[in-house]
């Protein structure tokens, strides 16, 4: 996978990095932006405040939703208090990077800043 794609191959899956907005007025993905740092990231928002675990569980349910799985395939990783996290994707992942990238509408390698 090219390394200007947020998401890249596991054990039995993808995982995916996301820069997440909490509050953010709406559920959406956002499309892929590279930070500061360099890093390619999935830009997200979902409309729950970031407590008590809500937001992080709207994003769960947000990348299953749009990738047509279900919601029992996408864990968070890490970055539970933080608005940079990973997510794991379980599944085959061609199949799931093929699908990532049609919702994203990338050919491996338009990237935003």
């Amino acid at each position: 996978m090219p390394a200007d794609l947020p998401w890249r191959p596991a054990d039995d899956g993808l995982l995916l990095a996301v820069r997440l907005t909490p509050k953010g007025g709406r559920d959406a993905i956002d499309g892929i932006a590279r930070r500061a740092d360099g890093r390619v990231v999935l830009k997200a928002r979902v409309r729950p405040a970031a407590e008590d675990g809500a937001a992080n569980a709207a994003l769960r349910a947000l990348v299953a939703d749009r990738l047509r799985l279900a919601a029992s395939t996408v864990t968070l990783v890490s970055g539970a208090t933080s608005r940079e996290k990973t997510l794991m994707i379980a599944g085959d992942p061609a199949r799931l990077a093929g699908a990532l990238a049609a919702l994203v509408g990338t050919d491996a390698g338009t990237v935003t800043k």
